[in-house]
């Protein structure tokens, strides 16, 4: 099985206004393992093209009550087409299973990277902020807020370009809303405190992830989760000695950081930012 998917033919998965069923499809190796599922590396026969075979169990869906979330996730996720969002082609079911057709992102999870270098280099960290700040610009612009950005969510194509994935958490709405979701380490500080929240949130998982690029751990990470809770209330910030990070990157960090919502700098502000202006690869950056 190719490791880079071909081109894509008339008849490729692009067109999924067609009914699939599993026979469509070579499956190969496993790629991860989910609470409700698993993933596959997998190919469709007809067109010769690489997907990921995404494998939800019906029974785990019934147990935990998530059929709202998911038809939520595939609604929202089928609708975007941005060359930073990880492409759902379609989806079909059988008797136990739901399947998810999606883009193969070649490169695996970015958290793999990040454990595996311990941080990124600034240019690395601005060019994958660069990145996803153009991919929630256009979420944005279609009222979808994805509240679960992440290094685990985030994908690497086979040219090592980001792609965010998994819109598990994510909502369509103009209206602020008030469920708290997402991961600890990442949530904005009215979401800790249970008020009202809008896609500011995304800004400041920009800030959380920034930090975590160039540090190699989360800005507000403590022994509890009490603490963490604590310290994202309070913006708990402080920079290490070690790495050396510039003084442009802080002050990227900090901006993003804040604990008054509307007072964040907006992404068009962050693709302005001298440090992302600097740092950020062009040619590692797809256009919007």
């Amino acid at each position: 099985m190719t490791a880079h998917p071909p081109k894509p033919t008339k008849q490729s998965l692009r067109s999924s206004k067609r009914q699939w069923s599993i026979s469509d499809f070579d499956i190969g190796k496993p790629l991860g393992k989910g609470k409700f599922g698993r993933v596959y590396l997998a190919r469709e026969i007809k067109s010769n093209y690489i997907i990921a075979l995404k494998v939800i169990f019906k029974e785990q869906i019934e147990k935990y009550r998530l059929h709202h979330q998911l038809r939520r996730e595939m609604e929202i996720q089928t609708g975007l087409r941005h060359p930073n969002v990880l492409r759902l082609y379609g989806w079909f079911h059988d008797a136990e299973r739901i399947f998810l057709i999606l883009e193969y992102a070649h490169g695996g999870e970015l958290y793999r990277q990040l454990r595996k270098l311990g941080h990124l280099s600034e240019r690395q960290a601005a060019t994958y902020i660069a990145s996803l700040t153009q991919a929630l610009a256009y979420c944005h612009e279609k009222d979808v807020i994805h509240r679960d950005i992440k290094p685990e969510n985030l994908l690497l194509d086979h040219e090592g370009r980001l792609k965010i994935a998994d819109f598990g958490w994510s909502v369509q709405s103009r209206s602020k809303r008030h469920t708290m979701c997402g991961t600890l380490d990442y949530l904005a500080p009215e979401m800790v405190e249970n008020k009202a929240h809008d896609y500011a949130v995304d800004n400041w998982t920009l800030g959380v992830l920034c930090y975590e690029f160039l540090y190699g751990v989360p800005p507000f990470e403590a022994e509890s989760q009490k603490d963490t809770f604590r310290r994202i209330m309070k913006v708990d910030l402080s920079f290490p000695s070690t790495p050396d990070v510039s003084a442009e990157a802080k002050n990227l960090i900090t901006r993003l950081l804040v604990k008054d919502s509307s007072k964040r700098l907006s992404l068009p502000k962050i693709l302005e930012h001298p440090w992302i202006v600097k740092n950020a690869d062009p040619m590692g950056i797809c256009p919007k």
